[in-house]
């Protein structure tokens, strides 16, 4: 172990971390919703995670000066924000009475070219944009005016965009915006070439765009692509049509100028500032960085080698996301029509808003008053994330990022190197998970579309590696890991409750340790930590008067697809060998079902059923395995074992239900070889075992892992 200098305390170092992680934030500001902002963070996050933070009062005293100093100078030198509005457009009397009449008239002419009403679907349409909502304000709220207020949706610092999925447009997924297919107005386009990551997704649906220019930019010139209206006297507006560029005059001070993108792809904009608000902007991005690197210097003993994995893991998973979809690295992607994530998201985003009116009552009934469409938690999590990191998902994407290193802690917990190593690094960069254990990209691909099972199993994984603890001796009798370990599953089982099962029985293992061992702290904070489970009851009861443990569509027959009622007329279908109800052959059905993800291929049935069948041998009979077998995992196989009955009831066509189970199995499995497996097939086919172990790949394999663990150690 590294060994600790005498100004660097042991005790607390989590928190000191935390804490110095904050100050960061803090120096930055929120909302963190910039690409350019949330790398820093990240950048900051590995740098002070991966090194020893000193517990010195001195130095957090110098720390919280110069977040201090970094604030006040930002407030200094930046320069005036731009007022900034947008909104979808559908003709409305919202838009009319609150646009100017100029600016409307133009909108409501180009929409009729682009959607003749004689052709428009009809309000009986279900998905039809005419039977859906109507903006009801002339510009949308956006979560980045909470800290920056605006007459218009909000105050920003810079204007240049070419992609309205990168000008993080809120509105496009806001819940009344919901339209199917048969609607004429869409929502967008996905391009569905994979090296078209990061331009994925084109956004069809019909907006404006709105800047008011304060007089610090005169000077400064605005060129644009598309058609623009530009404010003269008398509130009228002069329309310029094409590519073009004009320089702002001492007249156009707090002038409006709308773009117009009736038309998919039509508009773009770009300001170029003054001088002095160049300079100002350099300036105040300047004192960030200077600040982020004196908090370092001041607080942090660097351990450069212990960054070296970190990165490389951060920077797989970037890769990964941006092949997937490179709007989740900071823009907004319009999440489909119907789609759970465009439900989350629009439900999240009037939490806010009823926040911010002092409606507390209202936010916290979340949309509904009984919990039905899914997952409660994610919603709530929406809210937060759009008052800490705006319009964008980073914080979901924070999720994201953290799971590759939750994973790692779980296999260095029942694994010795290289095999944490070089199955972290197949779980990030190569899909092989997609046969057998789930893949990172799994997650990413669910989490880009807003789903709440990826955040749920992450949830789950991060509370699993605190609860039991970081080595084999297991987790010690502390009353704050085991409050930490439960909460996190309480929150998973929150974001998605089809995880309770395994959290049940993680939870009920380890009480059960606690109370044979006598550790009443321990026992406590579990107790304490899963109390947060039954807010979901108390909420459907306080709000639907009615008693509902987690959400009412638990019981919908496109979910619970075989009941246990169910298994047991297929039971009688087959004893009586009248198969004419289709039980059986429904039975049959969701047993392949379950035993092909998550690659949802037959051809993988045999391999998934080697692997559920060696996670029963490892709970049945984990007592006959050396100390790596120890209590632990032997409970992890249950929790896995539970879930695994899930999918004998619920859908088990949907793979992204079974992702955790399937996890989980994959680390019984991998500790079943280490243990067993490779020594069984070693002594039963041994020329085989000793080409494979001697083939040059192997050896460079093996050579890469040894090197990228010696430095990273």
């Amino acid at each position: 172990m590294t060994a600790m200098r005498a100004d660097v305390a042991p005790t607390g170092a989590g928190w000191r971390k935390f804490a110095a992680l904050m100050l960061g934030v803090a120096a930055v500001g929120l909302p963190v919703n910039s690409v350019a902002d949330y790398a820093l963070l990240v950048v900051l996050a590995v740098v002070i995670f991966s090194g020893e933070v000193r517990a010195q009062g001195r130095a957090w005293l110098a720390a919280a000066a110069i977040v201090a100093v970094a604030l006040a100078g930002q407030a200094l030198l930046a320069p005036p924000r731009i007022d900034e509005g947008h909104n979808v457009f559908l003709p409305s009397p919202a838009l009319e009475r609150g646009l100017p009449a100029d600016v409307y008239r133009h909108l409501a002419q180009e929409f009729d070219k682009q959607y003749p009403p004689a052709q428009r679907c009809k309000a009986d349409v279900a998905g039809c944009w005419v039977a859906g909502g109507f903006p009801d304000r002339a510009f949308a709220f956006s979560a980045d005016g909470i800290f920056y207020k605006s007459a218009l949706s909000r105050a920003v610092r810079t204007i240049d965009f070419s992609d309205p999925v990168w000008l993080r447009l809120g509105f496009i997924n806001e819940a009344q915006y919901n339209w199917l297919p048969a609607s004429d107005v869409q929502r967008a386009q996905r391009d569905r070439r994979f090296w078209m990551g990061m331009q994925r997704w084109h956004l069809t649906m019909p907006w404006f765009e709105m800047i008011r220019l304060p007089a610090a930019y005169v000077g400064g010139e605005l060129c644009w692509r598309g058609d623009v209206m530009w404010e003269s006297a008398g509130e009228h507006f002069a329309l310029w049509s094409g590519d073009g560029c004009r320089t702002i005059e001492p007249a156009d001070a707090g002038r409006r100028i709308v773009g117009i993108a009736i038309k998919p792809d039509s508009l773009a904009m770009r300001l170029t500032p003054p001088w002095p608000v160049w300079w100002l902007q350099l300036a105040s991005g300047s004192l960030v960085l200077a600040a982020a690197f004196a908090l370092v210097v001041t607080l942090v003993r660097i351990e450069a080698r212990h960054t070296i994995l970190p990165f490389v893991l951060i920077g797989l998973a970037v890769v990964v996301i941006a092949v997937d979809d490179g709007s989740f690295l900071g823009g907004v992607r319009p999440f489909d029509g119907g789609d759970d994530g465009l439900f989350y998201d629009g439900v999240g985003r009037l939490i806010v808003q009823k926040l911010l009116a002092g409606d507390i009552w209202g936010a916290l009934e979340g949309g509904e008053k009984v919990f039905y469409y899914g997952g409660p938690g994610l919603r709530y999590f929406r809210a937060l994330e759009h008052i800490a990191f705006g319009d964008s998902y980073l914080g979901y994407l924070s999720l994201i990022l953290l799971l590759p290193f939750l994973a790692h802690r779980l296999f260095c917990r029942f694994l010795p190197e290289p095999w944490p190593l070089a199955l972290v690094l197949l779980f990030v960069a190569v899909p092989v998970g997609m046969l057998f254990g789930t893949s990172f990209a799994h997650y990413v691909k669910w989490a880009a579309r807003g789903f709440a099972d990826p955040a749920a199993y992450i949830l789950f994984i991060a509370g699993l590696g605190t609860i039991i603890g970081t080595s084999p001796a297991g987790p010690a009798g502390k009353f704050f890991p085991a409050l930490f370990g439960a909460l996190l599953l309480a929150l998973g089982i929150a974001m998605k409750p089809i995880v309770a099962p395994a959290a049940a029985v993680l939870l009920a293992g380890c009480g059960l340790a606690a109370l044979y061992a006598k550790q009443w702290p321990r026992l406590a904070g579990l107790c304490i930590g899963t109390l947060p489970v039954f807010s979901m009851a108390l909420h459907n009861w306080v709000f639907g008067h009615v008693f509902v443990l987690f959400s009412a569509n638990s019981a919908n027959s496109d979910l619970l697809v075989m009941p246990p009622t169910a298994y047991l007329t297929a039971l009688r279908e087959l004893l009586s060998l009248d198969f004419s109800g289709g039980y059986a052959m429904r039975a049959l059905t969701q047993v392949a079902n379950w035993l092909s993800e998550p690659a949802e291929s037959y051809a993988t049935i045999p391999l998934n059923a080697a692997g559920v069948a060696i996670l029963g041998y490892v709970v049945l009979r984990g007592r006959a395995f050396d100390t790596s077998f120890d209590s632990w995992l032997r409970l992890v196989g249950a929790s896995a074992l539970a879930q695994h009955g899930v999918a004998l009831f619920y859908n088990a066509a949907i793979a992204r239900y079974h992702f955790l189970t399937w996890f989980l199995t994959l680390l019984v499995v991998m500790v079943f070889m280490r243990e067993v497996g490779i020594g069984w097939l070693q002594r039963r086919y041994p020329g085989v075992s000793e080409r494979i172990a001697n083939h040059r790949r192997s050896r460079q394999l093996a050579s890469a892992l040894a090197r990228l663990q010696k430095v990273s150690a």
